[in-house]
């Protein structure tokens, strides 16, 4: 019997844009969660006494030139290596587009395979054959686990792959391929790379994305962490999850329905942030917090979004561990606006025509002034992890409904006021 862990996608100091430009956000812990998880994974692979590492690519982030990066991974490697624990990688499509792959050595304990074809390591004293293949460019579209090895008979064969199989949302589309293609090597264990987001995609055989060890920005929410497989004459008898993350994101949508006073709503936000902050396991806890459903405050909410934001933001403090990362205010009016829309009356008539505010993307391409607003942004909000970018359909239809939302609570304050 042994076990082996199987991880992928540590993005090794992956640059977070624009982070520092958000209040109070905790710049250095972000910055260095991918390190401490990769840390983590080292530990639990000594405490577990694994039999071996894998790692489906993506160490390091596209162009990242910061040496230490790489001087980190051969130290946490070195651990291993006085473990007695090997180490087998592939690269993957950011490895592939990275200097430091390219500039430096893999330690002694570490075996990188070929990016020319794919290639066997063989462990003879488990009884176990790894096949991989890394990527030499970074926009790799060849169906890379076609050209691998069938399985070889008496071992227990292991396939190390960087993929979006079929296609993943999220995910570009590399080294595509079919799970029949999987299927028809005959291997006992896919160890998969790329998506972000832990899948068991298959159970006969295995063929797993353990996820990346640690969430970067709000799009990787959620646990993190990597797989612990156990192999028992010769076939999988345990694949389990290990959180090894340490800063989780979560988005967090508090239901506003009925809301129709601050007491309410500072209690309904509270409690679901102290909620999330119980499932984080005691880890730093960063959110997005999405304000919804249909409630008197809604034009409140809407008229001066910066001071509901700060109040919000006064909570997670409060909580201790919590940063918001943003809060966006999503609520409708409630049921009265259908009233003021059956009226005849100027108002109703104005209000008639936010609600059927709809610009078509070619109104937008006769907008110039647009260009030259989105040329005039921050560097915050255009080169952020999720940048505002006027020229996508989604991020305008988002806008237009954020506008349309405020102008409608306006109307409705106002035809109560008369």
């Amino acid at each position: 019997m042994f076990r082996f862990l199987h991880a992928a996608d540590l993005h090794l100091d992956s640059p977070l844009r624009g982070l520092e430009s958000y209040p109070d956000a905790p710049v250095e812990q972000i910055r260095g969660a991918t390190r401490r998880a990769l840390e983590n994974l080292v530990d639990l692979a000594i405490e577990e006494q694994v039999a071996f590492v894998l790692i489906a690519g993506d160490l390091y982030d596209v162009s990242w030139k910061d040496y230490n990066t790489g001087l980190f991974f051969t130290q946490c490697m070195a651990r291993l290596d006085e473990a007695g624990i090997p180490v087998f990688v592939i690269s993957g499509n950011h490895d592939a587009a990275s200097v430091i792959t390219r500039a430096l050595r893999p330690p002694q304990n570490v075996r990188l395979f070929s990016t020319r074809h794919p290639e066997t390591q063989r462990l003879e004293t488990l009884g176990v054959a790894i096949h991989g293949q890394g990527y030499q460019v970074s926009d790799t579209r060849d169906d890379l686990a076609a050209a691998y090895p069938v399985a070889e008979p008496g071992l227990f064969n292991i396939g190390l792959l960087h993929t979006a199989l079929t296609g993943r949302v999220g995910h570009e589309s590399y080294a595509p391929t079919t799970l029949d293609v999987l299927k028809g090597k005959g291997y006992d264990y896919w160890a998969l790379g790329h998506v972000h987001q832990r899948e068991v995609v298959c159970e006969s055989p295995w063929v797993v994305f353990p996820g990346n060890l640690q969430g970067r920005h709000i799009r990787e929410t959620g646990t993190k962490g990597c797989t612990l497989v156990t192999v028992d004459e010769g076939r999988v008898t345990g694949v389990e999850h290990r959180e090894i993350d340490v800063l989780r994101w979560q988005e967090c949508r508090v239901d506003l329905s009925g809301c129709d006073s601050q007491d309410v709503l500072f209690r309904q936000v509270r409690q679901s942030l102290q909620t999330a902050r119980d499932l984080a396991d005691a880890r730093p806890l960063a959110v997005r917090l999405i304000l919804a459903g249909e409630c008197s405050m809604h034009g409140w909410l809407h008229q001066d979004v910066p001071r509901w934001t700060q109040e919000c933001r006064n909570l997670a403090i409060d909580l201790g561990d919590v940063w918001l990362e943003k809060v966006r205010i999503e609520t409708r009016p409630e049921q009265n606006l259908e009233d003021l829309l059956a009226q005849d009356s100027p108002l109703s008539s104005l209000a008639r025509a936010v609600q059927d505010l709809r610009l078509a993307d070619e109104t937008f391409a006769r907008i110039p002034e647009l260009a030259e607003l989105q040329a005039k942004l921050p560097p915050e909000l255009a080169g952020a992890e999720e940048p505002i970018a006027l020229s996508c359909g989604d991020e305008r239809a988002r806008l237009q409904e954020d506008v349309r939302a405020l102008l409608l609570g306006r109307l409705l304050r106002q035809g109560r006021d008369e």
